[in-house]
């Protein structure tokens, strides 16, 4: 009787392992043919890495509570939970962590929203360094502080400083108010309240920078007349008893942008899976600060030496919206600081628009600026939505609505840029 002979197959064994499978067809085939026969799930799984390039990453802070989200991601291990080994560095000013993050010893930085517009465009004496904004780290949360000799005699209205001002203009000495850096949020808020009470902060009064830590103490030495600085220094100031909240940026634009995590152009575009990765964990600590009972270990963990080095109690209050002016004024208030809901970290074009459109006013700039094309280069949605997709987060989206500020002038992103630009009574422009 013959036996049938045995016919081999040319097919793997549904058995074979994937190691005896390259084993075996490894040999005379070429890199290019034995990636071309595998299955589709296995093309490039074994050389290519959804890891971050870059696992270690220093992050710069300034003593501010909106450093929040980057200090939770770092002690709570969302950053390591997305491959990221994160330290965060305390800068003495928003100067050193610009420098910090242009030479590369910084990675990701806290910053004012200003700041990367006028690095990228080499302005206010910032080197010229493209840098990107792909996530907004808060909404609301400054606030504008005024010496308490003052109290009772001004209170949310800009316009009642004209007297004082008229008097110290008499005696020779001009009435001095700072903020934390030239082209930021902070210099915004105090020229756009200023300007909104008839007085001229290149003209009228001295505008000097002070980093956020050092404003209560040079108030304390009768150095200044009023400040802007994000919290806790405003309350700080209201512990003291050296002065009070005149009024809170969020009284001057409802829900406002604040603070960004910023990277140079360059890190980004040779690092995104990085530069996603920060921005999962940012989302994660975020989510985590917009729950109300986590405020309390928030600030236990903010207030150590290492971040803000200011009593927890001090900076919860405004946390939870109570809102307590130190001049017998007291709210709950509905715009108090935020991490992530009502659309918070999405990086709004519009935003941009209305920094440079403010940089015009205030003669920062010689003449119209590419409102559009620093816009588009700066603010980044495309990095931020692909890396919220990625973790299922798909309910963020543009927002293109136009908002008015508490003088009655309204701001339309879609609209004439310049001629709102040029359209303020009070202003600087060049050009």
């Amino acid at each position: 009787m013959k036996t049938k002979p045995t016919v081999k197959s040319s097919s793997p064994s549904p058995a074979l392992t994937r190691r005896q499978f390259f084993r075996r067809t490894a040999k005379g085939l070429t890199a290019t043919a034995l990636f071309a026969s595998l299955p589709k799930g296995w093309r490039g799984s074994v050389y290519a890495s959804d890891a971050p390039e870059t696992s270690t990453m220093k992050f710069g802070i300034i003593a501010l509570t909106d450093c929040s989200p980057i200090v939770i991601a770092h002690e709570k291990g969302f950053f390591k939970k997305h491959g990221i080994n994160s330290v965060v560095a305390k800068g003495a000013n928003w100067a050193a962590i610009r420098d910090s993050l242009s030479t590369g010893d910084n990675q990701g930085t806290h910053m004012l929203i200003g700041m990367p517009i006028a690095s990228t465009m080499g302005l206010l004496g910032s080197p010229k360094k493209p840098m990107i904004i792909p996530w907004l780290l808060n909404r609301n949360g400054q606030a504008i502080t005024l010496k308490a000799d003052w109290k009772s005699k001004i209170q949310g209205d800009p316009k009642a400083i004209q007297p004082f001002l008229a008097e110290a203009k008499k005696k020779g000495e001009p009435l001095t108010f700072a903020m934390t850096f030239p082209p930021g949020t902070h210099a915004m808020w105090m020229r756009y309240y200023l300007g909104a009470g008839g007085v001229n902060p290149d003209k009228d009064i001295s505008l000097i920078t002070i980093p956020p830590p050092q404003m209560v103490s040079n108030m304390k030495i009768g150095k200044m007349d009023g400040f802007c600085v994000g919290e806790p220094w405003n309350a700080r100031a209201i512990a003291d008893k050296i002065g009070f909240t005149s009024v809170t940026t969020q009284d001057m634009w409802k829900d406002h942008p604040e603070k960004a995590c910023a990277f140079t152009a360059e890190f980004a575009e040779r690092n995104p899976k990085s530069v996603k990765a920060c921005l999962k964990a940012l989302h994660e600590a975020s989510v985590w600060l917009d729950s109300m009972e986590n405020r309390p270990e928030q600030c236990e963990i903010v207030s150590r030496p290492t971040y803000i080095n200011c009593p927890k109690e001090i900076i919860l209050g405004r946390l939870q919206g109570k809102l307590d002016y130190g001049d017998g004024r007291t709210m709950q208030d509905e715009f108090y600081m935020h991490f992530s809901r009502r659309n918070c970290n999405y990086p709004q074009a519009a935003y941009c628009k209305w920094w440079l459109t403010q940089f015009r006013r205030w003669g920062m700039v010689t003449g119209a600026p590419d409102y559009e094309g620093v816009a588009k280069q700066v603010m980044r949605p495309d990095i931020y939505l692909e890396a919220m997709k990625e973790i299922g987060v798909t309910s963020r989206g543009e927002d293109n609505s136009a908002w008015t500020m508490f003088d009655g002038v309204k701001f339309d992103p879609a609209g004439d840029l310049e001629a709102y630009a040029k359209g303020f009574a009070v202003n600087s422009l060049k050009g």
